[in-house]
Order: structure tokens, then sequence, then C-alpha cells
């Protein structure tokens, strides 16, 4: 528990801070795992969706956070690979960058970002066969292992990471997880076989990641705190432990993900729905919420 504890509150300390107001609109989405669009593609399934959806936060003026393992670098070799497939999305992507809106996180499964040389050397540039030449991606992007929103006029925080900091196997021992999805796991995926070290298909170790997430935030005076990692998602009553979870967007014909906006949290899903007429429309649900994050502000 020490170590979790530990991992935890480095991810805090060291966290990148923004500011925000009533006015900042935020959206939360986590565990894309974009993929190479083959059968272990999880991603590809809702890539529809996904990118309607980020395409009205974009048109919207929100503020994009991906809360880790955004893209899939357990089962694939290069980005390159999962940037061919998904081009779109990355083009997108790289609209919010240049518009400085695009705030990243690493994950397990995109855990080597946490390297600055490897994220300069794979993520500021792409090869266009159209130009026939190196074009800009993500110039000067940044990963980070936490990101802090501190309210300008309350100064409360809202903490972002991706959730794998209380998951010793899949923090310390990623490279070996790695090496076992990447050899082992993404055949029998395609089968149908789930990883049984991951704790968004074993309910037994995505207990355990909460308990210890949840026992951090009590500790730290019940911060807020919004996390990935189990694709479970969670949205606790006020004066509950402020644990949240986005969810995911490998769902099954659905994505969730955690809205901020005029100083509330929402829970939403977007998913495929039929018109009466027989054609198809993607829709926003809101789960749960609104709330008003001040009613968080207060410990347990």
């Amino acid at each position: 528990m020490f170590s979790a504890r530990k991992r935890l509150d480095n991810a805090y300390k060291t966290a990148k801070i923004i500011d925000f107001d009533d006015d900042s609109k935020f959206i939360l989405f986590s565990d894309c795992h974009r993929g190479d669009n083959s059968f272990a593609d999880d991603f590809s399934n809702n890539r529809n969706i996904y990118y309607h959806a980020l395409k009205h936060y974009y048109d919207e003026g929100f503020q994009y956070c991906e809360i880790g393992d955004g893209d899939e670098l357990w089962e694939n070799l290069s980005f390159k690979s999962i940037l061919d497939a998904h081009k779109n999305v990355y083009m997108l992507l790289k609209n919010f960058h240049k518009g400085n809106r695009l705030h990243m996180i690493w994950g397990n499964h995109d855990m080597v970002y946490r390297d600055p040389s490897y994220v300069k050397k794979h993520l500021s540039t792409y090869f266009d066969p159209k130009t026939g030449k190196d074009e800009e991606l993500f110039t000067d992007i940044k990963y980070h292992e936490g990101i802090v929103l501190k309210h300008c006029s309350t100064s409360q925080e809202i903490f972002l990471t991706h959730g794998h900091q209380a998951d010793w196997w899949n923090y310390l021992f990623w490279k070996w997880s790695r090496f076992m999805v990447r050899v082992l796991w993404k055949p029998l995926n395609v089968m149908g076989i789930a990883d049984p070290t991951s704790p968004a298909k074993n309910y037994t170790e995505l207990i355990k990641v909460e308990r210890k997430t949840k026992n951090w935030i009590t500790d730290n005076n019940n911060l807020v705190t919004v996390v990935g990692h189990t694709h479970r998602p969670r949205f606790p009553e006020p004066g509950d432990i402020a644990f949240f979870n986005d969810g995911s967007c490998v769902h099954p014909r659905s994505i969730t993900g955690i809205e901020i906006e005029k100083g509330k949290i929402s829970l939403i899903k977007w998913s495929i729905a039929t018109k009466d007429d027989g054609t198809l429309q993607i829709i926003k649900d809101i789960l749960e919420g609104p709330r008003d994050l001040i009613a968080y502000k207060t410990s347990v």
C-alpha cells in the first residue's frame, strides 16, 4: 500500500498545473487504446463515435485532457502504424495542440511517452506521402504523469492521472506486461481470450486498484481525483470519496468521458442510436451530473 501511495504522491507533486475558471471547458477521455486497425484493435469499433465526439468538443472550444493509454503501444511496435490507421483522429488532435488545448498524460500502455526524447523523435513530425516530406504533428508536446486543474477563484484542485500507480504490476513491470501482450495476448485477443493481468478484465484486480486509490484520496483531504485504467466509470455523490473514473473509449459500441463546464462535472456517454426512419446517428447522453465541483470541496 505504501508504494502505491508513494507513486500517487509523486504523480501529484510533479503534475502540470492548469488554471481554470467557470468559463473553462474540458473533456476528459482515457483508454482509447488506438491501434493499427487490425482485428486486435479495440479502438477501431468506436473510432467514428470518438471522432464525432472529439470534433464536437473542438468546435465548442473545449480543452482535451487524455488521461493515459491513448495509444496502444503494447500490442503495436510503432506509433507510425497507429497514425496511418487513424489519420483523421490525429489531424484533429493536431488542431487541439496548435490551439494549446491538448493536455496529455501517459498510462501503462503508452508509458514510453514518459521519455521526452522518445516523444520528440516519434510524435513531433510525420511523413506525408502527398507532399513527400515530414510535416508537423505534435511539435514540442509534453506528456505528464499527472495534471492538476486549479480553480482561479476557489483554489479547488482536480487531480488527473491514469491510475496505474495503484496497480503495482502494470506500473513496475510494464515492460514485461508489454512483452506478454505483444507476444501472447494479442494473438489470443483476436480469438476472444482476455488478458488476465489487465484490471479492466479482472474484477479482483480492479477492486484492489480502486481501493488503493480511494485510500490515497481520503489521505489527501478528499482531493477530487479523476483516473482511467480500469475502464469502469465512477461518479461519486458529494460527501462521498471524490473518486472519479472516466471509463474508456473501448466499451462495446460506446465511449465514456467526463466533462467539466461552468464549474460543474458530468459523466457522459457517446453512442450510435437508430432514428425512427432507420438511419443512424451519434448521440450524447449524460449518465451522471452535472454536479457543482465546489460541492466536493469537503473532507471525508
